[in-house]
């Protein structure tokens, strides 16, 4: 009687699909890395430089990923968080150098703030010189208010439909997990996703980085990597 032989598979087509999938999404982070290294030694960055020195407490890495996400994201932008405006003016150029029309939403609670080197008596309206300055004010729609608040919920789904947002910012108080579960019906599957303060020394790092690993552990982010002085990088997972 003839023994059943279990063919050999090829090493290569038995894999699982999860390990395809982690080596291509550690493809894609290494390519991440040589943008953003190319980027540091193009004219670009003395740009931003500038951006930095006058509205931004970002680190310079960070804003010229901001800026390379809003040139190639396929979507519109929406920041919750623009303090006086330096992620806002960086996204702002890579959207306007991208050669296609986005829509840019940013909400900004204003108030002030007191801080060593940027500090802001009337955030809001700082923000708004600052827009005009760097020759961007009329690329983005501002919403004063606070991000769960109806006006701005409302405000913001007026101008951006379901699954439409390429990139979402967010750099505000210590629950990105609230408005990832306001926004995140409005945010495309593989949408660029720009946490601030996952590292740091503030009362603010330690319930963002709870939040961001657990959405993680659940599968709607994706991490591409720690950038800065704390800032995490990484996509949208759509159900």
């Amino acid at each position: 009687m003839r023994r059943h032989i279990t063919p050999v598979r090829s090493g290569v087509l038995s894999q699982p699909d999860s390990v395809l999938s982690d080596s291509m999404h550690a493809d894609e982070v290494l390519d991440l890395m040589y943008k953003l290294m190319e980027y540091r030694h193009q004219e670009i960055r003395h740009r931003l430089e500038k951006v930095g020195r006058a509205a931004s407490m970002l680190h310079m890495d960070v804003l010229l990923l901001i800026y390379h996400f809003a040139k190639i994201a396929t979507g519109n932008i929406l920041e919750i968080g623009a303090y006086i405006g330096g992620s806002t003016i960086a996204a702002a150029v890579g959207a306007r150098e991208s050669g296609r029309t986005k829509k840019f939403v940013s909400v900004e609670p204003g108030g002030r703030l007191k801080h060593p080197r940027i500090p802001s008596r009337n955030i809001f309206k700082d923000l708004k010189r600052n827009l005009a300055r760097f020759g961007v004010l009329e690329s983005v729609t501002l919403i004063n208010g606070r991000s769960f608040e109806e006006t701005t919920t409302s405000a913001v789904r007026q101008m951006l439909g379901r699954g439409e947002v390429g990139l979402f910012i967010f750099d505000a108080d210590n629950n990105v997990r609230r408005d990832l579960n306001c926004y995140g019906e409005l945010l495309a599957d593989s949408c660029w996703i720009v946490i601030d303060d996952y590292f740091g020394p503030g009362a603010k790092a330690a319930p963002i980085r709870a939040q961001v690993n657990e959405l993680v552990s659940a599968g709607r982010l994706v991490p591409f990597g720690y950038y800065g002085w704390g800032t995490w990088i990484g996509q949208w997972r759509r159900k």
